[in-house]
């Protein structure tokens, strides 16, 4: 148990200086010198680290920061929903920075961040930017709302974000393209019937212009950048690199897997 202990400490701080060095190193000159990043992961560690606090839930503020430190930001708009309190999530180290945006949740509701309690559906979300006076054009969004989310991202036609963040079920093989069924009214439970695979949300960003730029440590979220933005500042890694596996809660094997489901429900190819 001690042995264990140590190793997990000595993994923590080799973690820390990674995402230090990467951080503040590495990024720094390829803005200087103008060098495209080939290596997004490089950077999946949090980037408040000297305050000694973690805003994201699997380590996203380090690859957030650097999308937006080689791309460049706008309105320093954000939308995410699923993204429960508002207090781990992928956005809160934005807010910390000046961003603002809307932030929506099926339980949660707090006008203090712009926090609203509303279910989202592939008919409504585009609704609801309108009536939380969304801009057309932002810089980011964010969804993890576990079950209809490619649908959802599909269903978005009329706003353009920068840069999206998803969900993807890394239970689901990289060689794989499948999501739910679409089900307006489907909830989590917290088995492994949820989300998309990486390989469909990957089609499905194509489709809408985005490139696939890195996944999290973890196995939970997908980086999108619009293609547009990414000439000589971000290069793709190749199919399927970018796919990890589950490690949720930063465990691994089947400690950091969902279980199985036991009604064995069934999928759509896309």
């Amino acid at each position: 148990m001690l042995i264990h202990r140590l190793q997990r400490r000595i993994s923590k701080s080799t973690d820390w200086f990674r995402g230090w060095f990467a951080l503040s190193l590495l990024l720094p000159i390829h803005k200087l010198f103008k060098i495209p990043v080939r290596n997004m992961n490089r950077f999946d560690w949090r980037v408040p680290f000297i305050e000694r606090r973690e805003y994201s839930q699997n380590q996203e503020d380090g690859i957030i920061h650097a999308i937006f430190s080689l791309i460049g930001t706008t309105n320093k708009y954000y939308v995410e929903f699923g993204g429960e309190d508002g207090m781990q999530c992928n956005t809160r180290y934005l807010r910390q920075k000046g961003w603002n945006g809307l932030l929506m949740d099926g339980e949660h509701d707090d006008p203090s961040l712009n926090l609203h309690r509303e279910f989202i559906t592939a008919e409504n979300v585009e609704d609801l930017f309108t009536k939380y006076y969304v801009p057309q054009s932002f810089d980011l969004l964010s969804i993890d709302i576990d079950g209809n989310d490619y649908w959802v991202w599909k269903a978005i036609t009329h706003f353009q974000p920068r840069v999206v963040i998803m969900e993807y079920n890394a239970s689901l093989p990289p060689n794989e393209s499948k999501t739910i069924p679409y089900n307006p009214t489907f909830v989590w439970d917290k088995t492994d019937y949820s989300g998309a695979s990486l390989l469909a949300l990957k089609k499905l960003g194509e489709e809408k212009g985005y490139t696939l730029v890195g996944t999290d440590r973890h196995g939970v979220n997908a980086f999108f950048v619009q293609t547009a933005l990414l000439k000589g500042k971000i290069i793709p890694p190749p199919w399927p690199q970018t796919y990890r596996a589950p490690g949720y809660k930063g465990k691994t094997g089947e400690a950091g897997r969902h279980k199985k489901d036991p009604l064995n429900r069934p999928w759509v190819t896309i």
